[in-house]
């Protein structure tokens, strides 16, 4: 019979572990895969995400000065250091950004011995491994709630770090309702275990605008197949509760019922608003979702309530 457990609160915080694993993860990722995303967007509304020269506020680069610029964009304190004349370059800032989200609830921190990892640490490592490779890629990725976009060429350390900083989204199974902008996207991570009704009002929310995302859903093994027989204890970590039951195994085909009903409500609710759905199980490699998820952001498929 498998076992199982529910990891300590301290593991729901990212560590210096999680971090170096999204980070190898992300240096295996494709970098082409957000051309095509760059392409049609370019088409449909003239906005994309690629890092280039352009009004905004954060410094991209110096460059040589041409002959035919104004002096004025001549920056002296940069060329007073060579013998030539050097032109501060400031990055382009457009209005497109990636939001993520990871559900650090109770939930999130079960592991059985059938699982590759234990359901939050996947998040982690998934959820900074896409940030590495979108903001490696040219994109700028926010925190939903916590931390706005950014280009920064640290995203996996500078979001485990707001992570760390930030204990009382612990007990948070959803992200906040807070609408993001009209060709932004959203990657929301958990295991989505909250009511119907409260996932669906969230998902409104954040796509009031218009934006458009992605579920990505935490899966142990051991809570798709119920492999339990005789006596079980159930407990419930986010509530405290425990129920004692004698026969598990008849338990197990009403539990499965319940959990396909469940995960169909959802693929409904993002289908209804253009989202898509991406069911990962903690025993399969965390390359599977990620890669899957670079392709849907990238635009290259379209296709919502698949699974991976």
């Amino acid at each position: 019979m498998a076992r199982t457990e529910v990891l300590p609160a301290a593991t729901r915080r990212p560590g210096r572990g999680e971090t170096e694993a999204g980070l190898s993860l992300a240096a295996r990722l494709p970098r082409l895969i957000l051309e095509a995303r760059r392409v049609t967007a370019s088409l449909a509304h003239g906005l994309h995400g690629r890092r280039r020269a352009g009004p905004g506020e954060s410094f991209w680069q110096f460059r040589p000065f041409v002959t035919g610029e104004a002096a004025g964009r001549i920056d002296w304190r940069r060329s007073g250091r060579d013998d030539r004349l050097y032109v501060r370059e400031r990055e382009w800032e457009t209005p497109h950004a990636v939001w993520l989200w990871i559900d650090r609830s109770a939930s999130m921190a079960y592991r059985s011995d059938l699982a590759g990892a234990p359901k939050i640490e996947r998040a982690f490592v998934l959820g900074l491994a896409l940030a590495d490779a979108l903001v490696d890629a040219g994109e700028r990725v926010g925190l939903i709630g916590l931390k706005q976009p950014s280009a920064s060429r640290q995203a996996a350390e500078r979001l485990a770090e707001t992570y760390a900083a930030h204990e009382r989204e612990l007990d948070d199974d959803l992200p906040p309702g807070h609408p993001i902008g009209r060709f932004d996207e959203a990657i929301i991570i958990g295991d989505f275990l909250a009511p119907i009704s409260e996932l669906r009002q969230r998902i409104e929310a954040i796509s009031s605008r218009g934006a458009r995302g992605h579920l990505v859903m935490i899966v142990d093994p051991v809570e798709e197949t119920f492999p339990f027989g005789g006596q079980a204890v159930l407990e419930e970590p986010e509530a405290g509760l425990s129920l004692r039951i004698g026969d598990a195994g008849s338990w197990g085909r009403s539990y499965r019922q319940r959990i396909d009903a469940h995960r169909g409500a959802i693929a409904e609710i993002v289908r209804a608003r253009g989202w898509t759905l991406t069911i990962h199980h903690t025993d399969k490699p965390a390359s599977q979702p990620a890669l899957r998820i670079m392709t849907l952001v990238s635009g290259a498929l379209g296709v919502s309530g698949s699974n991976a």
